[in-house]
């Protein structure tokens, strides 16, 4: 049995800004679990711009509650808004995109599997799963000169 996990305040969305690893230019993610023996990870994704962010397939499924601000994929006629939740099956491709006008946007994902970037012709560009957050993660420990402990300690 894998050991517990409790991390108090994970959804303070304004707390200490060093659990936010860059991703992108105005573009963050902040892990909360990365099980790389079951190949899942839940973290919460945090966008300070509007406009298209990625174009992805998913090769499992992803759950994910929007706990500020608003977004959705070009492919669908939803808007994931504050207080929403999604599900995303495997294999799709979608465009995720933050309307004009949402100056932050907070969505905690839970992700199995990985995802590839793709171009707008399909053709892969990219790839992320719980073994690139990892890397991030402790890159970032590193660069800013954190203990790897608080990354390691999401590791299951």
């Amino acid at each position: 049995m894998l050991p517990d996990i409790l991390i108090g305040g994970a959804l303070d969305l304004d707390a200490d800004p060093g659990d936010w690893v860059p991703q992108a230019e105005n573009v963050w993610f902040r892990p909360l679990l990365l099980c790389v023996s079951a190949g899942y990870y839940v973290n919460l994704l945090r966008v300070r711009k509007s406009g298209i962010l990625s174009r992805h397939r998913h090769s499992g499924p992803v759950h994910a509650f929007t706990l500020r601000g608003s977004w959705h994929y070009l492919e669908h006629d939803w808007v994931a808004r504050e207080g929403g939740y999604a599900f995303e099956p495997p294999g799709e491709t979608h465009t995720l995109v933050v309307p004009e006008g949402v100056e932050e946007m907070v969505t905690l994902f839970h992700v199995t599997g990985g995802y590839t970037y793709v171009d707008p012709d399909g053709v892969a560009c990219g790839y992320e799963d719980v073994f690139t957050k990892l890397d991030a993660a402790l890159a970032h420990c590193d660069r800013s000169g954190q203990p790897r402990s608080r990354v390691e300690a999401l590791i299951r």
